[in-house]
């Protein structure tokens, strides 16, 4: 389910960023500043489900091999 919540908020960012693209007559570095602002935030939302699976498979492996079982 944390994953599907990480999935939304990426998509919630590229919305915002569709609804934010710069105009013709704003400055020229909006544009790639609002890419990199969106690529850097979804990295960021993709290491953190990645830390947080990571996270969930050590406690497993530290409950099986306490022989607490899976709950």
């Amino acid at each position: 389910m944390r994953g599907f919540g990480y999935l939304i908020s990426m998509v919630s960012v590229l919305l915002l960023g569709m609804i934010a693209w710069p105009q013709p007559d704003d400055p020229a570095w909006h544009g790639p500043a609002l890419l990199f602002g969106m690529a850097l935030s979804i990295a960021g939302m993709g290491l953190r489900w990645t830390a947080s699976h990571r996270q969930e498979n050590a406690i497993r492996d530290v409950r099986q091999k306490a022989g607490l079982g899976s709950d």
